[in-house]
């Protein structure tokens, strides 16, 4: 990849020449109204091409001789695919800024070939009213490195003000929490949970474990400082019973939901039958490690909500994924300090790094020929985007924002602490070694990283949402 002039320069027309490009098969389709224009049955092609882009716009795709390019970036021998969605991150800003902030996540999310962040409202305050989402914007504003966005979060007391909320142009979706976890938003009953689904009409994206069946079982684990322990505490029933649950109000109620971490085999069955009104997210902790040796090897470090499970489970949710019952992969990125990860579980918290490194650990698993590199775009760019709404973004379209992240997926790396932008400086995948790296990330036509290096100034943006079609 030769250099280019293009960073932070979107007046003039720029162009990626002779990449390996993934494409909606209507490769000319205009995306001006947004990434859901296109069916979901509409396949992605991959062929050799260039695109044009100007003013952070897609301008053509194709034979360019005729268009007049200052800049060019040349894409001989790698990927260009659409730029990199994570839909599900916990940047911690307002409250928690010691883990982590707007920045230093966005930071690590452009490292990782990450061109858009969808936030989560567990902050202190949580993201609950139309003041803290505005605070949220303000925050991000001139300080992120890639486009974001913001959940608002459902809790007792905002129930009647959700469908004002939740059509924010900036906002991407409501989050439930009905099981604990970082924070204090929880939304344990049925009677709270039948409200915020019967009251609004976007889709409502759910971390589902059943809050009764933790307090009961909580004892299991004081004191034992076992963290082997944390998926038996947090076991198949607690998701499956909340679950079933959630199910049965969505239908009820005829609320098109997103299960968010879908972690065990019996769910997937469930959620199978429901697909009519529900879609399925998992991680790529969950698709890569399984208990017991990820706590032997990496102790609290492992330690996340849901937890990860013996490898019947992974290998579920890899058979999930290649049925195509999994419609987006995400990465909850949730960092603790080490110093906080160190306490004796069960009072560790749970969560880990996840922004920086979902890209390139999925084009590992690309590179092992466990899922093709257009179903991971389905995954991580087209999918997210027409999920939640995102106009202009999830593809490489005609008028669609030009987003991009190239990827060389012939370059070995390897994983280290040291590598992690997170202020929290660590991964649970320190020392693997991996095939398949992201070597530019550009957001609107702005190069913001090349070749592990950021370009440039932070100049993200909110993303803006319209009701999805799906």
């Amino acid at each position: 990849m030769t250099k280019d002039d293009s960073t932070h320069d979107s007046q003039f027309t720029s162009a990626i020449r002779g990449a390996t490009c993934v494409l909606p098969s209507l490769a000319s389709s205009s995306a001006s109204s947004g990434a859901s224009s296109g069916s979901d049955s509409e396949k992605l092609v991959v062929q050799v091409t260039s695109v044009a882009f100007k003013g952070g716009k897609i301008t053509a795709i194709g034979d360019l001789a005729h268009v007049g390019c200052k800049n060019i970036i040349d894409g001989t021998g790698l990927h260009l695919l659409p730029g990199i969605i994570d839909s599900q991150v916990h940047f911690r800003e307002p409250g928690l800024n010691h883990k982590e902030d707007l920045e230093s996540g966005t930071r690590g999310a452009v490292l990782g070939g990450v061109t858009a962040v969808f936030e989560m409202p567990n902050t202190k305050p949580a993201t609950t009213t139309a003041e803290n989402f505005a605070e949220k914007l303000r925050l991000a504003s001139g300080r992120v490195w890639c486009d974001i966005s913001f959940f608002i979060g459902a809790c007792p007391e905002n129930v009647e003000q959700l469908p004002k909320l939740e059509l924010h142009p900036n906002c991407c979706a409501i989050k439930i929490f009905m099981g604990s976890s970082t924070g204090s938003l929880l939304i344990e009953d049925d009677t709270n949970l039948r409200r915020i689904l019967a009251s609004g009409r976007r889709r409502v994206a759910v971390h589902s474990e059943d809050e009764a069946r933790l307090k009961e079982r909580r004892g299991l684990v004081e004191g034992k400082n076992d963290v082997t322990l944390h998926p038996y505490w947090r076991d198949e029933t607690t998701a499956v019973r909340s679950t079933e649950r959630l199910l049965k109000i969505a239908r009820e109620c005829g609320r098109k939901i997103h299960v968010l971490h879908v972690t065990t085999a019996e769910e997937l069955e469930l959620l199978h039958k429901a697909r009519d009104i529900s879609t399925v997210e998992v991680t790529p902790q969950h698709l890569t490690l399984a208990a017991p040796e990820c706590y032997q090897k990496l102790g609290t470090l492992a330690q996340m909500n849901p937890p990860i499970r013996e490898a019947r489970h992974r290998e579920a949710l890899w058979k999930a994924l290649t049925d195509n019952l999994v419609y987006v992969l995400g990465s909850d990125h949730a960092p603790h300090t080490r110093e906080e990860k160190s306490q004796p579980y069960p009072n560790s918290p749970s969560g880990m790094t996840g922004v920086q490194t979902m890209l390139p650990i999925m084009l590992n698993h690309v590179h092992e020929k466990r899922l093709s590199l257009t179903r991971l775009v389905e995954l991580l760019a087209r999918n997210p985007a027409r999920l939640y709404g995102a106009i202009g973004k999830g593809q490489i379209a005609v008028g669609g924002d030009a987003d991009f992240t190239l990827v060389d997926l012939r370059k070995n790396f390897e994983i280290t602490d040291q590598w992690i932008a997170s202020k929290v400086g660590w991964t649970p995948f320190n020392g693997m070694k991996i095939t398949g790296m992201p070597v530019a990330t550009i957001v609107r036509g702005n190069t913001v990283m090349r070749e592990g290096e950021l370009l440039g100034a932070p100049l993200g943006k909110p993303i803006r949402f319209q009701t999805p079609e799906i």
